[in-house]
């Protein structure tokens, strides 16, 4: 099993489907020459890509171009099926800290074929998580800094306000599909600033009032 901490509560709380959200900030998507889309573009990680606070990124053998994107990412508490947006922050009981670790020259071949990413994103060790806090210790998770660091550089500054599709629409929209189920998460997309790791770098990731993230590479 794979578990998260929520600030708390006294049980870890385990993790069914990682459940992401592509494109979500209108400069990342610049950044790598993508259209913003119309509609949600969606991909799942699953719970075996995860890593704690203190582990190491594993770069897969067959990349050489493994990218940073830190996100926002939300805990589901209870079932959510066919949701409305104006409903849907009733289901959000925490929130945490993903980085969603792409393998961008893997990426870009598979999509050239028109093939899905779960190469290039679902790979062991290409989610590092952090502890969760309660929902309602965040006052407004569309108003949060979010930021990157890599060996001390920043790469990534910014707030999570610049959302094209805040919390609530996410949630509705993924619920049109398929069941979010307690334990399951949701990464919000990473603003711009994305960029390549190598073995030996250390990434530390912060949003405001959640705490910070932070993993090696290797």
């Amino acid at each position: 099993m794979h578990q998260i901490i929520l600030q708390g509560q006294s049980q870890p709380i385990t993790v069914g489907k990682i459940v992401c959200l592509a494109r979500n900030y209108v400069a990342h998507a610049k950044e790598l020459g993508n259209e913003v889309p119309s509609d949600p573009v969606l991909f799942i990680k699953p719970a075996t890509s995860m890593i704690m606070n203190g582990d190491a990124v594993v770069i897969p053998d067959y990349s050489d171009d493994c990218h940073h994107e830190v996100e926002l990412a939300v805990l589901i508490g209870k079932t959510a099926y066919k949701v409305t947006a104006e409903d849907a922050m009733n289901y959000v009981s925490g929130y945490g800290i993903a980085i969603d670790m792409t393998l961008r020259d893997t990426q870009a071949m598979l999509k050239e074929k028109g093939y899905p990413w779960e190469l290039a994103k679902g790979f062991d060790t290409s989610c590092p998580l952090s502890d969760f806090v309660p929902a309602n210790k965040i006052k407004d998770p569309h108003d949060l800094a979010i930021r990157l660091q890599v060996n001390n550089e920043m790469r990534q500054d910014a707030n999570t306000g610049l959302m094209i599709r805040r919390i609530p629409e996410t949630i509705a929209a993924i619920t049109r599909a398929f069941t979010l189920e307690p334990g399951d998460l949701i990464l919000t997309g990473t603003p711009a600033g994305v960029g390549r790791v190598v073995a030996g770098d250390r990434m530390t990731a912060e949003i405001e009032g959640i705490g910070t993230l932070q993993v090696d590479v290797r």
